[in-house]
């Protein structure tokens, strides 16, 4: 075990603490609407401080992209892009369904499909090994905690609805809101994906002298960049359809372009620190380390729902029923890890 295992593990548990409040500063958005504050967000967070990461801790940047083979380039991009349009539907999740749902329901899928998917392109035979076992072993737990977290939403909606309490933004159903973060959880695995298929840009990147944390600048750079675009486009058309482009001049927009910053300044601190832990972690970084990120994204997330009152006026019944639900998706996940701490044959 590293002699900063438990230091290693306490930053992630607080990266997960900072992924997984997030979305928190857009519910005290006054003026603003999501496009507003959701572009100024995925600006920084997912373009400006990526790029001025990879710039600032990569030795040699652009002879790193100019000499690297085209493949270690596209993957990461296309990877990249598909899992920025799962970040676009992710705002939409939160914003139907809450942070505490949202967050359970697109966790365990990434989860599952950022392994599932690596295992079989890359080594389908392993599937009936004790590790793909094990993966497949998660399934079933994920699912029947997704399905009491949707059965907890599904009543939260009607007895909110009976005490007149607005429970969404846009008019969305909660099914709908559902469906979204299952969309998100299923295609938010492509962020792995770019990491998975980067490898040989980050072991290029290592050989050319950039420590092992740094070397993953280079990757984010273009699986963030990319991911940018889907981001990008939809806010734009959201602004042009509801003509919102306007109150990013009106009065009182530094406030709320602040609330943006500080949503990109978390989901980036968590995925950084994230890095960083791992790293100290040594071999366990991607196995318990990354059951207690997920653990804590989720924890948090529910908590902040909880706080903000997202889950106000419901039964007590509801809400054994989430916390049920929210159970068996880190159960789920602490299967799914369980294979990392395996042998390797």
């Amino acid at each position: 075990m590293s002699g900063h295992f438990w230091l290693g593990m306490a930053i992630i548990l607080v990266s997960g603490a900072l992924n997984g409040s997030f979305p928190a500063p857009m519910k005290y958005s006054r003026r603003w609407r999501w496009e507003n504050t959701w572009l100024v967000f995925a600006t920084v967070a997912l373009l400006l401080l990526p790029w001025l990461l990879a710039a600032g801790f990569v030795p040699g940047l652009v002879e790193l992209y100019r000499g690297a083979a085209l493949r270690m380039l596209v993957y990461p991009l296309i990877f990249g892009f598909l899992w920025g349009i799962a970040q676009v539907t992710f705002g939409l999740g939160i914003s139907a369904v809450g942070m505490a749902l949202a967050f359970a329901v697109v966790a365990g899928l990434s989860c599952l499909g950022g392994s599932l998917v690596p295992l079989l392109v890359l080594n389908p035979a392993a599937l009936l090994e004790p590790r793909g076992l094990l993966l497949l072993a998660s399934m079933p737990v994920l699912i029947a905690g997704l399905s009491f977290s949707g059965a907890a939403g599904k009543r939260r909606e009607k007895e909110q609805a009976n005490a007149a309490i607005p429970t969404r933004a846009g008019g969305r159903s909660f099914l709908a809101g559902l469906g979204i973060c299952i969309f998100t959880g299923i295609f938010g695995a492509n962020l792995n994906l770019g990491f998975v298929f980067g490898g040989d840009l980050l072991r290029r990147s290592t050989a050319l002298g950039a420590n092992p944390v740094a070397a993953t600048y280079a990757v984010w750079a273009l699986v963030l960049g990319a991911g940018f675009i889907p981001n990008l486009l939809y806010c734009l058309y959201l602004a042009v359809r509801n003509h919102t482009w306007s109150l990013f001049r009106q009065t009182g927009w530094p406030s709320e372009a602040l609330l943006g910053i500080a949503m990109a300044l978390l989901w980036l601190g968590g995925m950084v620190g994230y890095g960083i832990g791992a790293t100290l972690t040594g071999k366990y970084g991607t196995s318990a380390g990354y059951v207690l990120l997920t653990a804590s994204i989720i924890l948090a997330s529910n908590l902040l729902g909880i706080f903000t009152g997202e889950w106000r006026a419901t039964s007590p019944k509801t809400r054994r029923l989430l916390a049920a639900g929210v159970v068996l998706i880190m159960l789920s996940v602490i299967i799914l890890s369980l294979g990392g701490l395996l042998p390797t044959a």
